[in-house]
């Protein structure tokens, strides 16, 4: 029997949809699940693409029907359950057979694993694009060791999703773990783009009045234009279906209170170490906390009134606005790669990650395409200050502002969209009121500050009248 080019371990959802894409692409598979089963059912569902995949009941089986040196992807829960597998792998492999960790990993475990002197070499990949995206095209950024990423780049770009120049959205990041770290913080942005829609969403069912299917087709309309996104279209998806049960908008039966895996919690723990700002992202991410504390809304709800209330405001405004927020999350994302990479000492190109994200991953938009001819110019440029995004900003920001003041006004909630407002505030104020802070640090802890007139490290008159 020929050998397989690649091994694949882990059926569940994901796995089985990898493994199912690299087949229809031409190559040879090998596959194994700690459920025997699965591994059987997987293959006798296979179809047409059944004499590509060689299912098999044993580790050693598994080894022995990939060509050497192997490459083995690994599609099992992150965590302790991939350093099983490695173990379990270690005394089978050789020094020049390839483990590639493909899951939801926290880089600093790649890291861990990438330094660990393993008996065999080893890859963290991110893998983004959910199962549909696994089974016909996903986004993939691999972390490691460059010649490794090399071995298998042909398989993984014939597997990627393709953007419309034809490009494969397939990758090497950097060393180590820096495509997981990517993955992160694609998820953070994720998680902070979800957000800002679903704040627009709640001003138009609460603020404005209007019903899901109204809804759905302004996302619609919103998609064909400067919002083009994935995200975008299957929000207009969602709100404008029924519920199959009631023949009720499907939003209307749906409990507001979202789940997470905790990435986009990663990112934003990640970004207070490199001291890297994503307000964004990290407001996303308490609202979902928040979302979860149904009892505590509840209470809350019952002692200060319910909070939304009826407000003016034209759709152009909240596209805009929609818009303004979007380029400020994405920008705060690149600004924290850019970061890691100088933590790191990873050669992160910020134009190729925009470049991977086009196609494949949750978070792909037509702004990406612009994004990486932004950061081509000038990568180490807050993506807010590039010609192209600062004209947008400045086109948009008035709708921004108006559409979060007449939120706040009016009893919406808008963590996302006001973090947003807040740190462009920020970023365009030439001169803060940090001298303000740092005269209290220097009063209660003597810890100097900087003066205007350029002399370092001074104190003030408290410390003398001390």
């Amino acid at each position: 029997m020929t050998k397989a080019k690649i091994g694949l371990i882990g059926l569940g959802t994901m796995g089985a949809a990898l493994a199912l894409n690299i087949a229809e692409k031409g190559f040879p598979i090998a596959v194994w699940n700690r459920t025997t089963e699965v591994t059987r059912r997987f293959h006798a569902q296979a179809g047409a693409l059944a004499d590509r995949v060689v299912p098999t009941e044993s580790l050693a089986e598994l080894v022995a029907a990939i060509a050497p040196p192997r490459a083995i992807v690994l599609m099992v829960p992150a965590g302790p359950a991939v350093d099983d597998q490695i173990a379990a792998l270690a005394p089978l492999l050789g020094p020049e057979d390839l483990v590639i960790d493909a899951g939801n990993a926290n880089f600093h475990d790649t890291d861990r694993r990438a330094a660990a002197g393993l008996p065999m070499r080893f890859l963290g990949m991110g893998v983004s694009g959910g199962e549909e995206g696994a089974r016909h095209g996903p986004a993939i950024m691999g972390g490691g060791a460059r010649a490794d990423w090399d071995r298998i780049a042909p398989v993984m770009e014939a597997i990627a999703a393709r953007a419309e120049d034809g490009t494969p959205c397939a990758a090497w990041m950097g060393e180590a773990g820096a495509g997981h770290f990517v993955k992160t913080v694609h998820n953070g942005i994720e998680y902070a783009d979800m957000q800002m829609i679903a704040e627009v969403y709640g001003l138009m069912r609460d603020g404005l009045g209007m019903p899901a299917a109204a809804i759905g087709e302004t996302f619609a309309a919103w998609n064909r234009g400067t919002l083009k996104s994935y995200l975008v279209e299957i929000s207009a998806a969602v709100a404008a279906a029924s519920d199959p049960l009631t023949g009720a908008p499907m939003l209307d039966v749906i409990l507001d209170a979202a789940g997470q895996k905790g990435t986009g919690r990663w990112t934003a723990i990640e970004a207070q170490h490199l001291a890297a700002p994503i307000p964004v992202i990290e407001a996303a991410v308490a609202a979902r906390n928040v979302s979860a504390r149904l009892d505590e809304r509840r209470a809350g709800e019952a002692r200060f009134g319910a909070g939304p209330q009826a407000l003016e405001l034209a759709l152009p405004e909240l596209e805009a606005a929609l818009i303004a927020g979007k380029i400020l999350c994405y920008a705060q994302g690149f600004a924290m790669i850019e970061a890691s990479g100088r933590a790191f000492g990873w050669r992160l190109d910020l134009p190729g990650i925009a470049r991977v994200w086009r196609a494949g991953c949750i978070i792909r938009s037509a702004m990406l395409n612009d994004m990486a001819s932004a950061l081509a110019e000038d990568p180490s440029r807050n993506l807010v200050l590039a010609p192209f995004f600062a004209e947008r900003l400045q086109a948009a920001i008035p709708a921004l502002r108006r559409v979060v003041a007449q939120g706040v006004l009016h009893g919406h909630a808008l963590p996302a969209l006001g973090a947003g407002l807040g740190w462009f505030d920020l970023m365009r104020t030439g001169r803060g009121t940090a001298n303000m802070i740092q005269a209290q640090r220097d009063f209660f802890g003597a810890h100097g500050f900087d003066r205007l007139d350029g002399q370092d490290n001074h104190h003030g008159p408290w410390a003398m009248a001390g």
